[in-house]
């Protein structure tokens, strides 16, 4: 039984293809899966999209009318012939070649298809990522003619059948190969392969139904996106052909440099330095963290170099969800390279009363030198 294509839509069987589409549209916002995750939803959007796509062909929507269901008939699926060997790139093609069938031909094109998707690069500051923040965007994209209403038509009037090719999308031409004269399927360049034509085409668009210009469109930037990730916003790209649905808006995301923390998922690395006699004695440090609030750095005594420092709970937020990352503190202990008299006879006295001194450390040395970086490293 064939599909009520009409029914699925909700339109009158004498909808104008501005109807159709507007019908489409109200179905498409309630059922997308962006919207309504559920089966039903998807498989009632799959339905819609597929009503549509017929009858907003001509061609397909005559068969609809005719009581038919193009779908099930396999309207403008490639012809088989000579024992099955049809289709592109078998045997059926060499015979078509020799024997005037179209060689190398394909599927008609339709006229009215979905529009292609667009990507956008947004650069954001960390502070922007960390808050989170709706920012207005420029896209110069393609969108429909509201001249013609994305029909293509100067009165908005149904495409007729092109009457160079009689609707098939393709002319056959002969050439010569080292095989001899063959004919050939090339695309009707009347109807550029739609086997359609647009009989008064809107001056506004030239008949596509879709003209390039400049919106402004709102993103939402969640608070945590890491660099590359990217936002899909539905509907937001290019309108297609002949009016036809508009593809995805893509925002991918640029963090830009921060000039005091390197981000590594949600913890924030930063270098502090910490002179080596604090380090011995201990000491803070301030480090302003993202939130305008102050986070401190606190040095215990004896702190070696390259030691790092956790402050949990001051990183990133999440993305979609509670919490933050850390920030991490790594020490840098800064030794002075110009001593006045005064500081060298301190460290002189610093020395006698310590008494140690630079030795060769040996693999069973317990404390933190090479041997124990390189373990930790890999593994060891």
């Amino acid at each position: 039984m064939a599909r009520d294509y009409y029914g699925i839509l909700g339109v009158d069987r004498d909808a104008s293809d501005a109807e159709i589409k507007k019908a489409y549209r109200k179905l498409a916002r309630k059922y997308h899966p962006d919207v309504n995750p559920s089966e039903e939803a998807a498989e009632k959007f799959r339905e819609a999209s597929l009503a549509q796509e017929v009858l907003t062909d001509p061609q397909k929507r005559q068969i609809v009318d005719a009581g038919g269901d193009p779908e099930e008939q396999g309207f403008g699926q490639p012809g088989g012939g000579f024992g099955g060997f049809g289709g592109s790139g078998g045997l059926g093609d060499i015979f078509n070649a020799f024997f005037g069938g179209a060689a190398g031909g394909g599927q008609r094109v339709p006229r009215v298809r979905q529009g292609n998707d667009a990507l956008l690069r947004m650069s954001l500051s960390l502070e922007e990522i960390f808050e989170g923040i709706s920012k207005d965007v420029t896209v110069d994209t393609a969108v429909e003619c509201d001249v013609c209403e994305g029909s293509g038509s100067a009165s908005k009037g149904p495409a007729e059948v092109c009457p160079t090719c009689s609707g098939s999308g393709q002319v056959m031409e002969v050439q010569s190969s080292i095989l001899g004269r063959v004919q050939v399927a090339r695309p009707c360049s009347r109807c550029s392969g739609t086997g359609e034509v647009i009989p008064d085409p809107c001056e506004n668009c030239g008949g596509d139904g879709r003209v390039r210009a400049r919106r402004d469109i709102k993103v939402n930037v969640p608070a945590g996106i890491s660099d590359g990730m990217r936002l899909r916003m539905p509907g937001e790209g290019e309108v297609g052909p002949g009016g036809g649905p508009p593809g995805d808006l893509y925002i991918e995301i640029k963090t830009e440099e921060h000039p005091v923390f390197l981000r590594d998922g949600d913890d924030l690395h930063v270098d502090v330095r910490v002179p080596a006699v604090e380090a011995a004695l201990g000491t803070s440090v301030d480090v302003p963290a993202l939130d305008g609030s102050t986070a401190t750095v606190v040095i215990e005594p004896g702190t070696q170099p390259a030691a790092r420092v956790v402050l949990r709970g001051h990183g990133m937020p999440h993305l979609r969800r509670e919490g933050r990352g850390s920030i991490v503190a790594h020490v840098d202990v800064t030794i002075p390279t110009e001593l006045s008299h005064k500081q060298r006879d301190l460290l002189e006295q610093l020395r006698e009363a310590t008494r140690e001194r630079a030795e060769v450390a040996g693999k069973a040395d317990s404390h933190s030198g090479l041997f124990s970086r390189l373990r930790g490293r890999f593994g060891r």
